[in-house]
């Protein structure tokens, strides 16, 4: 079996603000093999940049990787030391950054720019630096590149800015090339043109790519496979055509009916996926879509799924998958994609709230109630400031509690 070029195992990397930890990776898992292209998708604030961030070494305070491992080539890029990262940074593992524009001194020309990129790692010979400048830029198809490299940043329209940012990622011949959404920003034109630019350099020179962006359709067009992200979690990952073809995390399904199909029949109304994202300081507990899933149950409140195979090469982090909500919820044909709409579940009652309805009623009617619910018997005795607002009108019930 071919072995990973990059794997990375149980990473967890939090932000400490003032206001509290923000988890914004928890626990990811995924390996790169060779010549592989992976796609890491998901909405704006879900982890993928701050993974791609941290198997880079380049997480600023207020952030920490707290737990995990990166290994590549039989080490732990957490534990190395701040130069040998800077070695590998550039040299074995380089990145694309979103906006070229920012990326790119506008004060120095950008062949002198993609010139400094080689000779800081030595990896190519100080006499060949000059021409491999020159035939980057023509590899990553600039029209007459011997002129064009003397030019500034400001000279280049944006889909020429992101093919230098290329070029100079590509310039020391690394083994794995991060494309952080290379394509925002581009109109649709430029957009192919950067894919088919990637999609050739991966084929032609073997260079592992993880390709990170928010849309499905850049994934669609350049990826073998694909992991998914929502709240700093992998929720899904598997095959890219299988996960088109068969979603079985409802976000995932989600997100592909939010976009237009040009190869459907029929056209239908794209669906938005209503709510936010959750609160990275104070996620929901359960899983974390929960609040905006129109198939949860009661067990979604409770406990968060883990990753669980689902189908040949794909998993899936959930307690209701698609080939579930299908066939017991009506998921082909809904129409109403609010939270809970398909399952019928609400979230469960605030516990001062059950409270407060408990205090309107007789002593023995409370104590039938909480006959029939175990499971609230055991929320009040382990919550004093509702056993507190319960003693003000139940002093017996409560009593009774805490005997117990």
């Amino acid at each position: 079996m071919t072995r990973p070029v990059l794997e990375v195992k149980n990473l967890s990397t939090s932000f400490f603000t003032d206001d509290g930890e923000v988890k914004a990776v928890r626990d990811v898992s995924f390996e790169l093999y060779p010549g592989e292209t992976l796609g890491i998708v998901g909405e704006s604030g879900c982890g993928k940049s701050v993974t791609a961030m941290s198997v880079l070494g380049l997480v600023q305070r207020p952030g920490k990787i707290i737990n995990g491992q990166i290994l590549f080539q039989d080490r732990d890029l957490i534990k190395v030391s701040s130069e040998e990262m800077r070695q590998i940074r550039g040299r074995d593992i380089a990145m694309i950054f979103q906006d070229p524009l920012s990326s790119l001194n506008p004060v120095l020309r950008v062949g002198f720019q993609i010139d400094e990129a080689m000779k800081a790692h030595d990896k190519v010979a100080r006499e060949d630096i000059a021409a491999r400048g020159v035939s980057l830029f023509q590899q990553v198809r600039v029209p007459d590149a011997p002129r064009r490299i003397k030019d500034y940043p400001h000279q280049f329209s944006g889909g020429m800015r992101q093919r230098a940012m290329i070029a100079m990622g590509l310039s020391n011949r690394p083994e794995i090339l991060i494309a952080d959404e290379p394509t925002t920003a581009l109109d649709v034109t430029v957009q192919a043109q950067i894919l088919e630019l990637l999609r050739d350099l991966n084929q032609e020179m073997g260079t592992s790519i993880i390709l990170i962006t928010h849309n499905l359709g850049v994934i669609a067009g350049l990826c073998k496979r694909v992991v998914v992200m929502y709240a700093g979690e992998i929720v899904e990952e598997g095959p890219a055509e299988q996960i088109f073809e068969a979603p079985q995390h409802p976000y995932t399904w989600s997100l592909l009916r939010s976009l237009p199909r040009v190869d459907e029949k029929k056209h239908e109304r794209l669906r938005s996926i209503e709510g936010l994202p959750p609160d990275l300081i104070a996620p929901p507990p359960g899983c974390e879509f929960n609040p905006r899933c129109p198939f949860r149950i009661e067990k979604c409140f409770t406990e968060d799924p883990e990753l669980e195979v689902v189908a040949a090469g794909q998993q899936a982090a959930c307690w209701v998958t698609m080939t579930k909500a299908y066939a017991e919820m009506g998921a082909a044909t809904i129409t109403d994609t609010r939270p809970g709409a398909a399952s019928g579940v609400r979230p469960p009652a605030d516990l001062l709230q059950v409270v407060a309805d408990l205090r309107t009623l007789e002593e023995p009617a409370v104590l039938e109630k909480l006959a029939e619910d175990p499971d609230l018997l055991e929320k009040l005795a382990a919550d004093p400031t509702a056993l507190e607002q319960l003693a003000e009108e139940h002093p017996a019930v409560v009593e009774t509690l805490t005997d117990e």
